[in-house]
């Protein structure tokens, strides 16, 4: 399965890459997405620095959709960082904040702002 970015966002930079998640994040699909999203990680071994997962389409999250994002974290080379992508007022923004997670993952408004962030501090190549 691909992550589709859609035409009219920001292009990925060198050493970024941007998966774009369902709209609902939940116990039902949370387990089948991380061995997806580590794929995604592996099949771009050539310099990976960036991660971004877009959240700003995803209207609802539980705490699967929390320990996804954690377990991604956690499984991801050091040499990458995770931003997320989530909707200020959306339920995945509310479900990070909630969690605590946001303290450990950075999220964004929208992707240019994270994709912006990632090639600012010098994550991306």
């Amino acid at each position: 399965m691909t992550f589709p970015t859609p035409p009219c966002e920001p292009r990925e930079p060198p050493g970024c890459a941007v998966l774009t998640m369902p709209s609902e994040i939940d116990f039902c699909n949370a387990s089948g997405l991380l061995p997806l999203v580590m794929a995604a990680v592996r099949q771009r071994s050539d310099g990976l620095r960036l991660l971004v997962l877009d959240l700003s389409r995803t209207r609802f999250m539980d705490s699967q959709g929390v320990r996804l994002l954690d377990a991604v974290r956690r499984r991801l080379p050091a040499r990458v960082r995770l931003h997320a992508v989530a909707a200020p007022k959306g339920a995945a923004s509310r479900a990070l904040e909630l969690s605590g997670l946001r303290r450990d993952v950075p999220v964004y408004d929208n992707l240019a702002e994270a994709l912006r962030a990632g090639t600012e501090t010098g994550t991306a190549v």
